[in-house]
Formats: structure tokens, C-alpha cells, sequence
């Protein structure tokens, strides 16, 4: 981000010749302003008790563009997020306030009207907040581009609709958790918002496939959407997805247990980008999808996911994986591959990944019938692949005539 020129006059005045330090003498100050530039928040704040001239410096405006108080303090109140916006104005271009319980919308009404250049706002956990905030903000930030809304449990459809008035750069909005929202909600947001490029309605369980009707016909440009545990939504309504969003790279449909292989076919026919691909939970997901996903990839000359989340995909077997993993694609670019508690999955399908040359983690969580020298096979072939599998103590049978009853040493410990 280009830094404005420093207005100096105050500066320059605060620099009189009894100042001996010797770097104040030796090195221009709008050298010194820039270099104060790169420090962090605790940094500058230790700076600014050193002289009258460096507290100058440090708290000048240009300096405090990007502030991320998580890294800071959590533990603080709404007059301090009202001070630093006073401080800052226009010159705050990112903020991320995540955890902070204590700041609430009067804080925020203060830091909209103060900070009209804010282009990025996290306010992730931030439980305190309403629809009042989203309000401020449609009313004073136009050049918003990032707004984390995670968490923040009171926020309604009359939120969105804020948000879709008055802020038309938004191209990343995160409303997960946020379970008040609705399909009208999402309807306002897209319409007036076609830029958006990232949308995380993680635990929007009010949800349904009207609401994706809405995303696939107005977001043309979306990358990354992520749909985890909207159980209501279905194929048909994913597959309006796939097909008004071309650029697709990231999908997350974990917990969505209502779809089906279907959207598997339509995501090989026309998200080409795709990369990363999450259906944990999905359980009616079959081998049959995944060896459609390939072939239609092959076909087209699409590449399949460099990330796979299959856990808890009871129906896959080593024929699905077998599918999954043998285009020329994956053999270059499957980087992970999630397979935990699927339990039709065999050695044979750690055979079938052996070629996937920049595979670099698997997850075998509770996969009983993989075994430790099926994994040694494996990492013959790739020994910087990284394994998490965890092997369940076998319980030794119970003694024969004996009255006492055996335990495995996990139950001892236990």
C-alpha cells in the first residue's frame, strides 16, 4: 500500500537544537517518519517515550495504518477503539479488532465517521455489535473491501442490507455463525455487491438453495464460498453454483448431508479452477461421484483438487481413490487428501496415491483397516509425506475360566 507524503510542519517544530540525539541530526525526518512506518503497535508505543521529537513520530497518523490488536490486546474497551480512529483518520486502511468482547456499536459509529478509508475490518467475535455497526458502516465506508462479521451473533438480514447500500467494493464478506440471515439477506448483498470474491456462511443454518440461486447469478467473480453445516442445502442448489461461478477455487460443503454425487459431476463440467474441495459428512457421496469428478477433469482437460476433505465419507472405497488419484493432474498437484473415519478404505487405496508425487499430508484418522505397513509402503514412495493415523488398541480377548475380567492398558489408564 502506497504511504501518503507526511505533513512535517508539526514535526519539523518538535525538532529544536538542543535535540542532541544524534540520529534526529543525522537523518531527515521524513526518512525517520518512514522508517517508523514498518514497526508494529507495541513497538511505536515504546518509541513514543523515548523524546518529545519520537512520540511526534510515532503516533503520527501515517504510521498506524494497519493495526491488528489481537496481537496486541483483546482485554479493551470501546473509548480506545474510539481514540485510535481519532488518532488515525483517514489514514487507517486495515483493523482487526477479533476477541475484542468488550467494543460495542457506539465505539464503532465513532471509528466509521473517523476512519472513511477503512478498506479491511475484522470484527470476528466481537459479540457485543448489531446491526447499528453494519449501519455506521454502509453510511461512512465506502471503500470497505474485507468486513469479518464471524460470530457476531446478533447480526439480521437488515445488516446485509446495510452492507449492500453503502459499501459496493465488498469483495470478502464473513458472516459464519451469524444464524439470523436469511435468503433476503443474501439476496440484497449480491445484487449490489458483484465484486464479491469470498463468502464464508459457515453455521447459516437458515440457509436453503434459494439463497445459492441468488450467489450463482449475481457473484461471477466468486473464489472461495464456504457452506459448512447449511444442512438445508441441496444439489440443486449447488449446481446453480457451479454454473454462474466459473472462478470457483475453494468450496467447503462439509455437514451439508443432503447432497449427492450430482454436484460432484457438475463441479467437473464447470468449475475448472477448483483447488480445494471439503465434503466431510456428506455421506451419500459415493466412488461413483469421485470417478466422475476425474474423468470429466480428464475429458476437459480441467485439473482435479489439490485438496481433498473426504472424512466421514462412509461409502468411499479404494476404487473411488483409485479414480481420484490416477489423472495426470493429481499426480503433479494433489497436495492433501482428508480421509478419516472412512471405513471401506484399504491399504490398496494408499497404493493407488503412491504416484501423487506433490501429495504432502494424509489424514487416516479411525480408517481400521489401514495398517501401519501399508504406510511404510507409502512413504517408500514419498518419504516426505506427512501421516496422521491413529491405530486403536486392540482389546485382548477375555481369560478362559478366570473370574477376573481383562482390560486393554488404555482401559487401565483410564
Amino acid at each position: 500500500m502506497p504511504f501518503s507524503r507526511p505533513k512535517l510542519s508539526k514535526v519539523t517544530k518538535m525538532f529544536s537544537n538542543s535535540d542532541e540525539a544524534v540520529i534526529n541530526k543525522k537523518l531527515p525526518k521524513e526518512l525517520l517518519l518512514r522508517i517508523f512506518s514498518f514497526l508494529d503497535v507495541v513497538t511505536l508505543c515504546r518509541c513514543a517515550q523515548v523524546s518529545r521529537s519520537w512520540n511526534v513520530l510515532a503516533l503520527d497518523g501515517s504510521n498506524w495504518q494497519r493495526i491488528d490488536l489481537f496481537d496486541f490486546q483483546r482485554d479493551i474497551e470501546g473509548r480506545v477503539v474510539e481514540n485510535i480512529s481519532k488518532r488515525c483518520g483517514g489514514f487507517l486502511r486495515k483493523l482487526s479488532l477479533r476477541g475484542c468482547l468488550g467494543v460495542g456499536d457506539s465505539a464503532l459509529r465513532t471509528f466509521s465517521q473517523n476512519c472513511r478509508n477503512i478498506e479491511l475490518l475484522s470484527l470476528n467475535g466481537c459479540t457485543k455489535i448489531t446491526d447499528s455497526t453494519c449501519n455506521s458502516l454502509s453510511k461512512f465506508c465506502p471503500k470497505l473491501k474485507h468486513l469479518d462479521l464471524a460470530s457476531c451473533t446478533s447480526i439480521t438480514n437488515l445488516s446485509l442490507k446495510a452492507l449492500s447500500e453503502g459499501c459496493p467494493l465488498l469483495e470478502q464478506l464473513n458472516i459464519s455463525w451469524c444464524d439470523q440471515v436469511t435468503k433476503d439477506g443474501i439476496q440484497a448483498l449480491v445484487r449490489c455487491c458483484p465484486g464479491l470474491k469470498g463468502l464464508f456462511l459457515k453455521g447459516c443454518t437458515q440457509l436453503e438453495d434459494e439463497a445459492l440461486k441468488h450467489i450463482g447469478a449475481h457473484c461471477p467473480e466468486l473464489v472461495t464460498l464456504n457452506l459448512q453445516t447449511c444442512s438445508q442445502i441441496t444439489d440443486e442448489g449447488l449446481i446453480t453454483i457451479c454454473r454462474g461461478c466459473h472462478h470457483l477455487q475453494s468450496l467447503c460443503v462439509s455437514g451439508c448431508a443432503n447432497i449427492t454425487d450430482a454436484i460432484l459431476h457438475a463441479l467437473g463440467l464447470n468449475c475448472p479452477r477448483l483447488r480445494i474441495l471439503e465434503v466431510a459428512r456428506c455421506s451419500q457421496l459415493t466412488d461413483v461421484g469421485f470417478t466422475t469428478l476425474a474423468r470429466v477433469s480428464v475429458e476437459t482437460d480441467k485439473c482435479p483438487c489439490f485438496l481433498e476433505n473426504l472424512s466421514h465419507c462412509e461409502l468411499i472405497t479404494d476404487d473411488g481413490i483409485r479414480h481420484l488419484g490416477s489423472g495426470p493432474c493429481a499426480h503433479d498437484r494433489l497436495e492433501v487428501i482428508e480421509l478419516d473415519n472412512c471405513p471401506l478404505i484399504t491399504d490398496a487405496s494408499l497404493e493407488h496415491l503412491k504416484t501423487c508425487h506433490s501429495l504432502d499430508r494424509i489424514e487416516l484418522y479411525d480408517c481400521q483397516q489401514i495398517t501401519r505397513a501399508g504406510i511404510k509402503r507409502l512413504r517408500t514412495h514419498l518419504p516426505n509425506i506427512k501421516v496422521h493415523a491413529y491405530f486403536a488398541p486392540v482389546t485382548p480377548p477375555p481369560s478362559v475360566g478366570g473370574s477376573r475380567q481383562r482390560f486393554c492398558r488404555c482401559c487401565i489408564l483410564l
